[in-house]
């Protein structure tokens, strides 16, 4: 896919956004070496709550939530490490998967503080994406591969037009500071 977007002129990606699919981080470094990596933590959120206690659920999740709410990087690192301390004894299994992928969880931080709340999850993504599954719900089923590539670019060039003017929240704010990370 990556290898695929690069073919078509897409020259450099600064942020690259993912709920952790597997060799995803591996592809980007391939395609894009300069691209960095966060990972989602909504999507973090939701698998740790799938592998604690149904009774520690809502104070671990609110824990958790901290690291995204500090003022900074170093801030939200003595979070995170204070997270792992309270809670590697009952959930080892969970926190040694959190360290393993700690350099992916902070990298918003690297960012302007106006962009962050849009760059530490995929919620615009998903948002995009049920609204492609919200039209295609009528269709049932596309005769081809090449009829749901269609169907998904218009779609897309759709959801384009309508937004074309519009500036995501910060994002107006920092615009000269964001432009200045490409070549």
């Amino acid at each position: 896919m990556l290898q695929d977007m690069k073919s078509r002129g897409l020259e450099q990606v600064e942020l690259f956004l993912s709920d952790g699919v597997v060799g995803m981080k591996t592809a980007l470094e391939q395609t894009y070496p300069k691209a960095h990596f966060q990972r989602c933590l909504v999507h973090v959120m939701r698998n740790i709550c799938a592998k604690v206690r149904v009774d520690d659920r809502e104070t671990i999740m609110n824990e958790f939530k901290q690291i995204h709410q500090q003022p900074n990087k170093e801030a939200a690192i003595k979070v995170l490490h204070a997270f792992y301390d309270k809670w590697n004894r009952a959930y080892n299994h969970v926190i040694r998967n959190l360290k393993e992928i700690e350099p992916d969880l902070l990298v918003f931080y690297d960012y302007p503080k106006q962009i962050r709340a849009s760059i530490y999850s995929t919620n615009m993504i998903e948002s995009f994406n049920n609204v492609i599954k919200r039209k295609a719900k009528p269709k049932a089923e596309f005769p081809t591969e090449q009829s749901l590539d269609t169907f998904i670019g218009i779609q897309a060039m759709s959801y384009n037009e309508r937004y074309f003017n519009r500036i995501h929240k910060g994002f107006g704010q920092v615009q000269d500071t964001l432009e200045s990370y490409f070549d």
